[in-house]
């Protein structure tokens, strides 16, 4: 949590401050000592002043108490101590710049310097302390922190004035400064000093007279020497340094989106050198590595590397240096920059990446004064070079920037709830990637195109967005040509990997990866290497593309090639989902439900795929894979591939089946899972659902699945025979499901003794086999036979045990069914408050469920409890 008293009092994650004054002011002095233990008396005094009232210790306790339910405060003998992370005290990070600040530049480096002070001033949104000016201890903290803030704007304008920053920028800062602390001479003189560099020598003499009158009226005191030297200077007609010259291109748009990154950036080329910004085509590198050039003083120089046979040559034509004829130009660079305190941003370094890190590397090492910031789709590899990765915007930061380009286009162009351009704009933002390049793209179309087409044509996109700048270099006038460039910068075996890893979907794991494209070993170093040149994003162990790059990719791929992938794509995830299934009953179910959880992209594009080209794979996918969809709440998602597959099965029944789909147990089976998983999503076909209930009916073996006669049962209902002996399996879990479901149907028919029996001996069973599901859904049961008993007590600490496993497991569906059995028992015992927000908390979880049952049932069973 962030902690701000810099201007309104606020806090990152609570929608306002402590309600109530004393409160506020409470807070607010635990925030100014965060970190530190404040001794009771100490905080009284804060409060109070000297004489705090009667009761005064005892009010003390009891707002503590309230504030830790918002913020973490540690009580101990020596008094009370609020545990914040100085970094997130603005007022605690802005004394620490500061100071930094003023280090630095007495140091000599007044660019890091300016950096640091900026950042510092930056966390100022107002007067400090203003909600809490009536503590006692407000005013000489506010005078401190106001003191401190007027030497932070002395030091940054120390610093550029170092650096040679334009002064005309800096003129505004200085007057506002100067009217706020007029008997500053520090802050004066700096007023002078940037007024002689504009040529505005009188102007500068004026602000002297001035400050000599204010100074003898005031304090009946004459200007400091230091004051009178800069007034001599003026007076002798002494030349100021003149400001560096800045070479960067002109923006024509305006910067949207990316101050976050910004203000990092800022940060890093305070401490460092060499800063690359690294990331695919279309990212906004260059206008990110433009918008911090600008903001930086002193001479900058922007050298667009994208057609340039060799990096030095570029970067002398950039500085205006004559061809000297040198044998040698970098060495005549290191002559020429040797010397001077330079920003060099070299842009679109992958075109000649070894090139430019060498000279980039032997320029840093001989000109002390001189800064780089690259941007490349890989990085320099130099050592001491600061990474900076820009991704795509985040879909709040797209659809600002989308809007704002469709308005320069579409004038009258607006977001409201009055017309349905929200949603289309944000779908084109999300299948674009949050690309910069691709919606400035997209919303240029709006010239010609209404906004749903534009949404309902993007599965064309590189067609779609083929018109772009005319005065942009080719390779970002269209959406192609920005991946064009990056894939021609690959090799052939790269090229040919990373088109065969477009058949994942969601990623891939560095393993899966080599087994499916054909890699083997040489998977991870190919995989490394288009994760450097920013193909590939990499992330807690996998890898993946970015849509816009896996559609272009996709297209490298013949079509024999593609054929072969999705083959290995589908082997691949079936070997995988058939390995997991058993686990899934195991104590380790929770790491194969993630490692599932982690694929289930992938897991449904391969039964997509089977569906269509093999039919037995897909069939062998939904078998084994029914356990997980199940624990993981997924029916919903997964049921229209189920229905598609269930139209493909009645498409070849009744007759013969072709080659393995011959009529088996296991194709029948597999039939029943289908025709629940598809049920999921809405109605089945009444002939489907009556084939299935004859396929249970008839079957007089175990089924392959464990889960499917439960499944069955709790699709049919308990009269539907999915409970007989026969359809038991002889394993240990197959065994305490039967228990379990044998104590349900006792239950159900109001059996309580003998419900009880079967369903004690089934939980101990699946405690000791240590599977959740199984413990909670016999919980659920055990549940039922205490509220039907009676005992209240007993079956909400059922309940409560097995909602906890329930929510281990992500299983929502249940969740789900769970509060609502737990706020039927409440709302029995007479607790119709804790009864209705229980059925709240079903509904919630039916959401998430995302099945249409749970959420009729949630919906029903809510409205029978109206809020008092």
């Amino acid at each position: 949590m962030r902690y701000l008293l810099l201007g309104p009092m606020g806090m990152s994650g609570a929608e306002t401050a402590p309600a109530g004054p004393r409160l506020r002011s409470l807070l607010a002095f635990l925030v100014l000592n965060a970190g530190h233990t404040v001794p009771a008396e100490r905080l009284l005094d804060a409060l109070y002043g000297d004489e705090p009232p009667a009761g005064a210790s005892g009010a003390l306790q009891s707002q503590v108490s309230r504030l830790r339910k918002i913020v973490d405060i540690e009580y101990g003998p020596a008094g009370y101590r609020l545990v914040a992370d100085p970094e997130d005290v603005d007022v605690l990070r802005f004394e620490q710049l500061a100071r930094e600040g003023a280090r630095i530049r007495e140091a000599g480096d007044p660019g890091r310097a300016a950096v640091l002070l900026r950042e510092a001033l930056g966390l100022w949104r107002g007067p400090a302390l203003v909600d809490v000016a009536h503590a006692p201890y407000a005013a000489a903290q506010s005078a401190r922190l106001e003191e401190l803030r007027a030497g932070a704007v002395e030091e940054l304008a120390e610093a550029e004035l170092a650096l040679g920053g334009d002064p005309s920028e800096l003129l505004p800062r200085l007057r506002e400064a100067v009217a706020a602390h007029p008997l500053r001479e520090r802050l004066r003189g700096q007023l002078m000093r940037a007024l002689r560099r504009c040529g505005r020598a009188a102007e500068a003499l004026a602000e002297y007279e001035t400050a000599r009158t204010l100074l003898a009226e005031e304090l009946g005191a004459d200007p400091s020497p230091e004051l009178a030297a800069v007034h001599l200077s003026i007076l002798r007609g002494e030349k100021a340094r003149p400001a560096p010259a800045s070479r960067l291109p002109a923006q024509l748009t305006s910067f949207v989106g990316r101050d976050s990154e910004l203000a990092a950036l800022m940060a890093l080329l305070g401490a460092s050198r060499l800063v690359t910004l690294i990331g695919t085509g279309g990212t906004g590198k260059t206008r990110l590595a433009l918008e911090a050039a600008a903001r930086l003083p002193g001479e900058v120089c922007f050298v667009d590397l994208s057609a340039a046979p060799r990096t030095a040559l570029a970067v002398r034509g950039a500085l205006g240096l004559r061809d000297s004829g040198a044998d040698d130009p970098e060495a005549a660079l290191v002559e020429a920059l040797r010397d001077r305190a330079v920003l060099l941003v070299l842009d679109n370094c992958e075109q000649i990446v070894e090139d430019a890190a060498v000279l980039t590397h032997r320029l840093l090492s001989h000109c002390p004064g001189l800064r780089v910031l690259a941007t490349s789709r890989e990085a320099l590899g130099i050592t001491g070079e600061s990474l900076r990765p820009v991704g795509p915007l985040d879909a709040d930061a797209a659809v600002r920037l989308f809007t704002d380009r469709a308005v320069a286009v579409r004038p009258g162009f607006a977001l409201d709830q009055t017309n349905s351009n929200p949603l289309a704009v944000q779908a084109i933002c999300s299948s674009l990637d949050g690309l910069p390049l691709a919606i400035e793209l997209a919303a240029a179309r709006l010239r010609q195109l209404p906004l749903a087409e534009i949404a309902d044509r993007l599965d064309d996109r590189f067609r779609l967005l083929s018109r772009g700048d005319r005065t942009k270099p080719e390779r970002h006038r269209t959406l192609r040509a920005v991946v064009e460039w990056s894939w021609s910068l690959l090799s052939d075996e790269e090229r040919e990997f990373a088109a065969r890893l477009t058949v994942f979907a969601g990623g891939a794991t560095a393993e899966a990866a080599g087994r499916v494209c054909g890699a083997g070993p040489d998977a991870e170093d190919l995989l490394a290497s288009l994760t450097d040149k920013s193909l590939v994003e990499a992330g807690a162990g996998r890898y993946r593309m970015l849509e816009t790059i896996r559609a272009y990719a996709s297209e490298q791929l013949p079509l024999s090639s593609r054929e072969l992938a999705g083959s290995a794509h589908t082997a691949y995830f079936l070997e995988l989902a058939e390995a997991a299934d058993p686990e899934l009953r195991s104590a380790d179910q929770l790491r194969w439900l993630d490692r599932l959880s982690s694929e289930h992209a992938n897991l449904r594009a391969a039964l997509v795929r089977a569906t269509r080209d093999d039919r037995p794979s897909a069939l062998r996918l939904l078998t084994a894979l029914s356990s997980f969809w199940w624990l993981r709440g997924l029916r919903a998602d997964v049921a229209p591939v189920a229905a598609g597959l269930l139209a493909v099965l009645d498409g070849d029944v009744p007759g013969a089946l072709p080659g393995s789909l011959e009529r088996s147990p296991d194709f029948d089976e597999a039939y029943v899972l289908c025709v629940l998983a598809a049920g999921a999503g809405g109605a089945v076909p009444d002939a489907d659902r009556a084939r299935a209930a004859r396929i249970v009916a008839e079957r007089d073996r175990p089924f392959r699945q464990p889960f499917t006669a439960f499944l069955w049962a709790i699709s049919a209902g308990p009269s539907a025979g999915a409970e007989r002996p026969e359809l038991a399996g002889a394993d240990p879990w197959s065994r305490a499901l039967a228990r379990a479901g044998s104590g349900h149907l006792h239950l159900f028919h109001g059996r309580m003794e003998e419900a009880a029996l079967d369903l004690s001996a089934a939980l101990a069973a699946f405690r000791s086999l240590g599977e959740r599901w199984g413990t909670a859904t016999t919980l659920t049961g055990l549940a039922g036979v205490s509220g039907a008993l009676g005992d209240t007590g007993s079956a909400l600490a059922c309940a409560d045990e097995a909602l906890a496993l329930f929510e281990e497991l992500g299983c929502w569906e249940d969740i789900a069914d769970l509060l609502r059995e737990r706020a039927e028992l409440l709302r029995g015992a007479g607790q119709l408050v804790s009864a209705r927000v229980d059925f709240e908390r079903a509904l919630v979880a039916a959401r998430r469920a995302g099945t249409p049952a749970a959420l009729a049932a949630a919906r029903t069973a809510l409205a029978t409890c109206p809020p008092n």
